[in-house]
């Protein structure tokens, strides 16, 4: 590490606890790693639109017992 970098990371480290809390929510945003709410936020996206393509139809569910049976089906041959 140089000599600037630990310059930053002991001043980083004497900032009070809920200063270093916003430094560390600014330095994992700038990574543009999804969150876990971003996560969250497009599984309940996707969750939405396959309960709105099975009402409408548009795909056709099968049922879990049917899902098994198939591929026990397949491993017996």
């Amino acid at each position: 590490m140089t000599e600037l970098n630990e310059k930053l990371l002991r001043e980083a480290l004497s900032l009070p606890s809920h200063l270093r809390t916003i430094l560390i929510d600014k330095l994992i945003e700038s990574l543009n790693i999804p969150i876990q709410k971003e996560i969250d936020d497009l599984w309940a996206a996707e969750a939405e639109k396959r309960i709105s393509d099975i009402n409408s139809g548009k795909v056709k569910s099968i049922s879990g017992e049917n899902v098994f049976e198939e591929i026990l089906s397949r491993f017996k041959k």
